[in-house]
Order: structure tokens, then sequence, then C-alpha cells
């Protein structure tokens, strides 16, 4: 029994990889990789909605293919190959360039939008001198006539010829050494390795954003068929778990439980469903050699539940909308290109996705705040405070001294971001106190500087106020939770039905969804999203309404990690007579609160609203409680 056991399993992982290359045509986008098991003995912490024990891989991570050093497998058929077709030495550097051809005619507002997606993303550049890829979008579905070639075609060497639905025109259309990312393209044209095969997008698919995928609370449901086969002209023939191993043979014994649905275009509601390639009828003679039906049947409802939720997660991640799956393309080549300094497998296959872990970053999944779980790991025991002094530009001396008080404190920053010349003394710490001489905008703050030495950030004002014991606390707080923002100050967001918009409000409530980042905890790798990730548009908004900066911030971690911000106590008094936002001259700013149309424009530019409410405040053991102050370890917490 335990051998017929590990046949069936070993026959469920090559039917799963059939079915793999035939969901895909046999084309390949996205290496689909399971995350590996956590470490056995390894801290659970706060639990995650995606449940990595559910999902082990028939390998482990360091063996897979794809993770090993290697160079760019050169494509089949033809005599186009890495090294004849694409010059990588234009590709050096800062991660992959993109030069975007202008449109030679009138376009639509949706590729209108499209190239303006791309044009304020980090892989654009103005220079085709200075790209590593030119793009072309074709339009030949919208104009039904074959796109022409640019004068700087040079036979298609290191172009992208993008086509987001199938092209009218004819095959003559000579691409030569171009690759193409083509949606549904055909098996005599596409070259594997070198082209990317793009799902087909309907036109009403969202240019941004895009929603979430409709995953039930249960899985599998009562009533709802197990299993699904494509049959020939379109129809479906499904099986439930009560039908036999093989209802489809026409050997066996016909099973009530196996019926032919009625032919039609959408998916038919089964848990899975399982879409062959050219030949259904074959398909379904090679599943039922493989006994799939009966791997299925046997299958847990938390294993089924487990992969149905990883199916959302790439959805939202890739496929969700134009622009992600365009950005995806452009990450898939990136990663040909860079080869060694490809994102590994954990990196596509885990929250929050490639396209949010920039390889450019790091490669190493214990440098980004999101994996720690299901690396067993910590973030390491120290923080970096980076004070953003901006006009009337007076030191905050007293702030210093109390971050420097902190024992978890490795080095102080201070971010002169202001007209006045810099003062010619600080007061002497017993940590590093380095000075940095800002741009004079506000997004400064956010800047990847290299000076930075530590995974956790402390972003204050200069008009902050906190003592050493809110700093010790509000860390040790975070290094539980270092994906997300842990803050002492809060605002919400609320729907406005009158004005059928979003609000904002700095209200002291007990439910909040955004903190403050004059005084709050987070990771470092969101300095660089910030400032290479985000939208140009978006950065330029925070300069242009520096009190738009705190939002614009919160919107992002929101974005990445899908979880509201936490707050940690802080002391009434200075609460009371803490500023709402950054800026403004004086020595103590007038409470500014950021304009509604502000909220709703990066909701905009975002496609949707990633906020989320929470009502979870964290305060230390015995905090407040009716006990001797001797007993308690953050004792000046409760002092007025």
């Amino acid at each position: 029994m335990q051998s017929w056991r590990r046949r069936k399993s070993l026959w469920l992982a090559l039917s799963a990889s059939w079915l793999l290359l035939v969901l895909l045509g046999g084309f390949s986008l996205l290496r689909l990789a399971l995350p590996p098991r956590p470490r056995p003995g390894a801290s659970q912490g706060w639990p995650r909605w995606l449940d990595a024990e559910l999902l082990q891989s028939f390998s482990q991570a360091g063996e897979l293919p794809e993770d090993a050093a290697s160079p760019p497998q050169a494509p089949h058929g033809g005599s186009c190959n890495w090294g004849a077709c694409f010059d990588t030495s234009k590709c050096r550097g800062d991660g992959l360039k993109v030069f975007v051809y202008p449109a030679s005619g009138p376009i639509s507002e949706t590729h209108h939008r499209i190239l303006a997606s791309i044009e304020g993303s980090r892989f654009h550049t103005f220079s085709p001198a200075g790209a590593c890829l030119l793009l072309l979008l074709s339009l030949d579905a919208q104009t039904g006539e074959c796109s022409s070639m640019p004068l700087q075609w040079n036979r298609g060497r290191n172009h992208l010829v993008l086509r987001l639905h199938p092209a009218p025109c004819p095959k003559t259309f000579q691409l030569g050494q171009a690759m193409v990312a083509e949606a549904s393209p055909t098996v005599d044209s596409f070259r594997p390795g070198f082209d990317v095969a793009l799902p087909f997008l309907p036109e009403a698919h969202p240019l941004r954003g895009g929603a979430p995928g409709q995953l039930q609370q249960h899985s599998p449901q009562p009533g709802i068929a197990l299993l699904a086969l494509e049959e020939e002209r379109g129809g479906w023939r499904t099986a439930d778990t009560g039908s036999s191993a093989c209802p489809w043979d026409a050997h066996c014994e016909q099973d009530p439980g196996s019926r032919q649905t009625q032919r039609r275009e959408t998916l038919p509601n089964a848990t899975f469903c399982l879409i062959s390639g050219h030949r259904p009828e074959a398909a379904s003679r090679f599943l039922q050699a493989l006994q799939v039906l009966a791997a299925l049947q046997e299958m847990s409802p938390a294993r089924v539940l487990a992969l149905r939720q990883q199916t959302q997660f790439l959805w939202d991640a890739y496929f969700s909308s134009v622009e992600k799956v365009i950005h995806t393309t452009l990450e898939v080549i990136q990663d040909r290109i860079f080869g060694t300094s490809a994102h590994p497998s954990l990196l596509w296959n885990s929250p929050p996705g490639a396209l949010l872990a920039l390889s450019t970053f790091s490669i190493s999944p214990q440098d980004f705040p999101f994996y720690h779980l299901q690396q067993g790991s910590r973030p390491e025991g120290r923080f970096s405070a980076l004070i953003w002094v901006g006009p009337p530009g007076q030191p905050p001396l007293k702030l210093i001294q109390a971050v420097a008080g902190s024992q978890h404190c490795a080095q102080i920053l201070v971010l002169w971001s202001n007209e006045r010349p810099l003062p010619s003394s600080w007061p002497e710490t017993a940590m590093p106190l380095t000075v940095i001489d800002g741009h004079r905008k506000v997004s400064d703050r956010f800047f990847p500087y290299s000076t930075i030495r530590t995974d956790a950030i402390l972003s204050l004002d200069a008009h902050s106020s906190l003592s050493t014991s809110e700093v010790d606390f509000a860390f040790v707080v975070w290094q539980s939770f270092p994906e997300r923002m842990v803050g002492f100050l809060t605002s919400s967001h609320f729907w406005d039905e009158a004005h059928g918009g979003w609000g904002y409000t700095a209200e002291r409530t007990n439910e909040f969804s955004m903190v403050l980042t004059t005084a709050a905890f987070y990771h470092r790798y969101y300095h660089t999203l910030f400032t290479h990730s985000l939208p140009k548009v978006l950065r330029t908004l925070a300069d242009e309404a520096p009190t738009c900066v705190d939002v614009l911030m919160n919107f992002l971690v929101a974005a990445v990690t899908k979880l509201p911000p936490i707050k940690v106590p802080y002391s009434k008094q200075r609460q009371e007579a803490a500023p709402l936002a950054s800026g403004g001259p004086g020595p103590r700013p007038k409470p500014q609160a950021p304009a509604p149309d502000c909220v709703n424009q990066i909701a905009a530019a975002f496609g949707h609203m990633p906020l989320l409410s929470s009502r979870l405040r964290l305060d230390p053991v015995l905090f407040k409680d009716p006990v001797s102050v001797q007993r308690k370890k953050y004792r000046s917490l409760e002092k007025p």
C-alpha cells in the first residue's frame, strides 16, 4: 500500500508538470516553483494569509534549476540565440533600462496610458543609446495593419515587440532578431527561452490595480465538481469526488458521476480545471493512465485551499492589470539577461512577488522584510535614526539625546534639508552621528542612503518628541513585525459619500489606517521602493504637496504587505503637542492635514485603495496595571 501511494505521488507530480506545460501552451512566462518548507523550529510569529506549510515543493530551493547560476538559455529553432540576437553588454549597470519608441500615428487612450505607465516606471530611460532594451508597442490589433519598423531597428537586435492582443497582420512581417511578447502565440513562431508568452487580456482588463481574486472561504465547496476536463469542440466533462478513477475511458464501466456540460467559453465551476493542448482526446487518455482523479480525491481540503490561495497570489501579483503583465514581462527579461543576479524562485512565488522584491536591492530573501517567517530568521537587533530637519532648521538637540539613549540605536543621521547653513557643532553621543546635506525636497526623507547600515529605520522629524523608553519598546515591537510600519501618531481614511471620494481625518480614535512618518519604525527596503518603484508623478506630488508624503508612504507599505500599520503607546502630553505633518515654519508647526484630493490622487495612481483599517495597539506587559512600578520594564511610558 505504501509503495502504491509513493507511485501515485510520483504520477501526480509528473501530471502536474505536464498540466503546467499545457496551461501555458508550452510557453514559459513565470517560474511556478513552490516555496520550500520553513526550517524546523522556526518562529511562527504573526500568522500569514498564505500557508507555506501546505505548499511544499517536490525539490528544495537549492535544487531548483532556475536558481543555479547559468547563462541565459538559447532558444530552440532558427539561427537566433542570445549571443547572436542580443547584446547583453549594454545591460550592465543599475538594472534593465528600456527605451520606448513614441507612437508613429494616432493611438487609443489605452495605448497612451500603457506608454505613460512604462515611461513612469523604474525601467524607463529617455536615451536609446543608453538603453538595454528598445520596446516597440505594436498597434496591429488597433489599426488592422502591420506596424512599421523604426529607423533604429538594426534587424531587431535588442528589441522587444509588445503585442497585448493577437496581431492580424501577416507573419511575413520580418521581426528579425527582435524578441516578441505576444498574447496567445503560435507554436511555430514562438522561440522558447527568448520570446515571452502573454495571457490573452480582454479589452476591459484594468490598466493598473485590478480586482483581487474571488477565492471563497472554504474549499472545496459542497456540490461543486472536483475535476473538469476540456474536450474537443469546446465542451467540458466533469467528475465528482465519488466518481471512479477512470470515468472517461470507454473501457471502464459507465460512471453516473461523470457528465458532459454544455459548450461555453468560460471555465466550468469545478475545483480543478484541466486544460489540454492541441489534442484533448489524447490528453484525456494520458490523464486516465496517470490516475489523476484518484489522487485529487485523496487530497485534503487544507491542501486544496492552500493551492487555491497560491493562484490568488499569482493573479494579484502578476496578472490582475495590464501594467502588472507588462512589468512582469520586463522582469522576466531582466532575469534572463542578468542570470546570476536574477530573482530566486522564492521571490517569484511568495508574497509580495518579484515585482515588489527588486533584484537591484538584493537577491537574498533575508535582506527583505517579508521572508523572515519562511526563512526562520529575525531582523538584526539595532536601528538607524533618520531625523529630517526642514525649515526653520533648528538642530534637534533634545531629540538626538533621547534617541542616543536607546540601547538599540546604532547610528543617528540628520538630514539637513533647508536653506540655513549647517551648524558648526553637534551634541556628543555614544554612537556615530552623521549629517547629510539634502536637496531641499520632502522626498529626500525616503531616499536609500548608503550610509544607513541597519535594516530598521526610525524616521523622525526635527519637531518630534519621544522618550527613550518609547523608542525602545516600539523597536522591540517592530522586530516581531518587520514588514509593517510601527508608529505613535495615527490617522485614518474614509469614504466620503457626499463628495463621492476618499477623505482623511487625523482625529484620535481607536480605528486608524496610517501612522505618521514623523515618528515611525519601518524597514530600510521601503526607501528603495519609494525611490525606484513608485511612479515619478507620485514622487513629484510628495515634493509639491509635502503634507501628502505620509499618506504616500503608508499607501506603499499597505500595497506591498496588504496589512495595516501597528500603533504603540505615546505620551498623552506629547501627543497633544505633536504636529500632524512635516514641514512648515516656526518652532512648533501648525498642524496640517493632507488635502482630501491628495488621498484621491494617490488612490487613482495605485488603481485601488490599499489602506486597511485596524484597532490594534500593542502595549508592554503590565502597562497601566495597578501593580508596583518596579515590576514594569518600560516604567516611563506611564509618566504624564
